[in-house]
């Protein structure tokens, strides 16, 4: 169990933090931006909390965080789960194997896993193989009871259904939802040949696609293929991919969420040599039955790295409804909501709880105050768990969603980053040059939010240079 928090100096009111200066090349940065002051929420304090605040404006006002509240979700979760925490995907036989055939049903009972990606899809293909198995005279039965989560609209937050960071949670989620296609040109044989991982059980898809005229450029390449990706049992490609684009790969999320773990299923059993005479369908495991065997996820330390460096949505909502899961025997939001919530009051009694709705920050309704994360961020400091949470940040101008940052401060700071539509917002440590490490959380609520990364760049770049 992580340490208690540390004392915490006060924290200027909202009234008199809004009174002090910002920075000047945070004033500037606003300034040629267009952008209010009081669009952003900012809190600068030593990360043991043994100083009063360095910077502190519009600290106690909630404010939408975007994808920083990740690092509510992570933390919780390193806290209350440890790092070593491991899914299970039980598999299961209701019949004995006999001379290659299982006369009966195989059962995959999803517990959470947030990453069986294709490679480990195909390791449980070939331990299932491995039991004996060349063909099913049955089906393939889904167990996804362990989370109950509403219906998904995936173009409802932002109409873009076709991309993979509006998949929805399931207790049997493979490969985020989402198809990867690889675009390998042959300048000689004027084609661009297309790989698609993973194989999907009835989807036609062509396996070529014309080249681009000689010469062009790469530029906006996607929308050059003219994808139709509306009809969940197609693929087509109605343009050209260009040579000068080299080898690239998009993810696509499918047109049928629904479906699609049956389909990568069976898809991945019979590129295998399996073959099945029923389908693959939803159902439960029968009461009693025992696994033949189960396959172990990454640990819980490595899960959370791909999700902070990475920003991945659908794996930060798999453990926040694990959370759930783990308590309550069922994984929902609102079992998620009220185990975060209790962890919270108990560790940092006297603070707002946030607002968390999925636990992602993709969402209009999550709330939390800088002075609140910033809390959270210096406990984290102080805990067992600290490693692992921050070296899952990304490192400015290094890695993750900070690889591309133009701040001068490069490798000075690891920082979650967070972006909605009009959110931008950076939280997390920042070395400084006098050896202090510092907590910083800065956010921006505007709709012209975007805009601010720089003075966010700029605020990170002061914080590191405190000679």
């Amino acid at each position: 169990m992580a340490l208690q928090a540390p004392a915490q100096p006060p924290v200027p009111s909202p009234d008199t933090a809004a009174q002090g200066a910002l920075p000047p090349a945070v004033e500037a940065a606003l300034q040629r931006a267009k952008l209010p002051r009081d669009a952003l929420s900012i809190l600068v304090v030593d990360a043991e909390g043994r100083q009063a605040p360095r910077l502190a404006y519009r600290a106690q006002v909630p404010v939408n965080p975007a994808s920083v509240m990740k690092l509510v979700t992570t933390y919780a979760a390193l806290d209350q789960l440890g790092p070593a925490f491991t899914w299970d995907t039980p598999v299961y036989l209701d019949a004995r194997p006999q001379a290659g055939s299982l006369q009966g049903n195989v059962y995959i009972k999803g517990q959470g896993d947030p990453k069986l990606v294709v490679e480990r899809l195909w390791l449980l293909m070939r331990r299932l193989r491995a039991q004996g198995i060349q063909v099913i005279v049955g089906d393939i039965v889904l167990d996804r009871s362990a989370f109950d989560v509403p219906d998904h609209d995936a173009a409802r937050f932002d109409g873009e259904p076709l991309r993979p960071y509006n998949a929805s949670p399931d207790a049997l989620l493979v490969n985020y939802k989402s198809i990867s296609m690889t675009f390998v040109p042959d300048a000689a044989a004027g084609i661009a040949r297309v790989q698609y991982e993973p194989p999907l059980a009835g989807v036609q898809w062509p396996a070529t696609v014309p080249l681009a005229a000689p010469g062009a450029d790469c530029g906006d390449w996607r929308t050059a293929l003219k994808a139709e990706l509306a009809d969940p049992a197609r693929i087509a490609f109605q343009g050209v991919y260009p040579a000068a684009c080299g080898e690239r790969a998009w993810a696509v999320a499918p047109a049928d969420p629904a479906g699609y773990a049956a389909r990568a299923i069976e898809g991945m059993w019979r590129e295998l040599g399996g073959k099945l005479t029923g389908s693959v369908r939803d159902g439960r495991v029968p009461a009693g039955l025992v696994p033949a065997f189960s396959t172990p996820s990454p640990a819980l330390a490595e899960v959370v790295r791909d999700i902070n460096k990475y920003s991945n949505n659908v794996m930060t909502q798999q453990v926040f409804l694990t959370l759930a899961l783990q308590k309550n025997g069922r994984g929902t939001f609102d079992g998620a909501r009220a185990v975060v919530g209790q962890w919270w009051r108990q560790r940092f009694p006297g603070t707002e709880v946030p607002v968390l709705d999925n636990g992602a920050g993709l969402s209009r309704e999550a709330r939390i105050s800088a002075q609140a994360l910033a809390r959270m961020l210096q406990a984290a400091w102080a805990s067992s768990v600290m490693p692992e949470l921050v070296a899952s940040l990304p490192i400015t101008g290094v890695d993750g969603t900070l690889r591309r940052s133009q701040g001068r401060s490069v490798g000075a700071a690891h920082l979650k980053t967070g972006s909605l539509r009009d959110v931008s917002a950076m939280a997390g440590y920042v070395d400084g040059a006098s050896g202090r490490r510092y907590v910083m959380v800065a956010i921006a609520n505007h709709p012209n939010a975007a805009a601010a990364r720089p003075a966010i760049e700029a605020l990170v770049d002061w914080v590191a240079s405190d000679r």
